[in-house]
């Protein structure tokens, strides 16, 4: 299993983040408990579920106080048009759409894994929205909270994209999967 050292050094080399904010937002994550934290002497552990949150946290454009409560709420959005207690079947979330392309980025057959990183991950900062892109379908699923433009009153949208290929390439080169 992975540190967060090597998930901040993977992060940084294939998706192109700033160094010094990966690894202050790993810190922010580890410190409330977002990501799991090591015992004394021993850096902790990290799961493929666990880097998909630091990407994300790494993305958003917050300050590093807000940033552990930030990942919380967009791991929580869910599917646009599926209301506040809907069943479970249909109850899905953003951070069950990270799990799954971590678990597949790290475990799936390569045509699972070509499929899928074709894409891009959109994290939306100025209204909480994250919409998954995939490459060639013209297909997007979209996780937010509320009506946009209520979210910022100049109607500007300010977007990170993370490249699904680059994103499996970081789960690829901490969990030794299969391209």
């Amino acid at each position: 299993m992975p540190t967060t050292k090597q998930a901040v050094a993977a992060i940084v080399r294939y998706i192109g983040l700033d160094e010094g904010r990966v690894g202050a937002v790993a810190r922010a994550l580890t410190d409330d408990s977002v990501l799991p934290p090591g015992a004394p002497g021993k850096s902790p552990d990290l799961s493929p579920q666990d880097v998909a949150s630091l990407t994300l946290g790494a993305a958003l454009d917050v300050p590093l106080r807000a940033v552990a409560d930030t990942v919380v709420a967009y791991r929580a959005l869910r599917l646009e048009g599926v209301p506040e207690g809907a069943p479970a079947g249909i109850r899905s979330t953003a951070g069950d759409e990270l799990d799954v392309m971590a678990e597949i980025a790290a475990t799936g057959s390569p045509e699972q894994i070509s499929r899928w990183a074709k894409g891009t991950i959109s994290v939306v900062c100025s209204w909480p929205e994250i919409a998954f892109a995939s490459g060639g379908t013209g297909y997007t699923e979209r996780f937010k909270a509320g009506v946009p433009g209520r979210w910022d009153s100049r109607g500007h949208r300010r977007v990170v994209e993370v490249n699904a290929s680059a994103f499996f390439d970081v789960i690829d080169d901490l969990f030794g999967g299969s391209k």
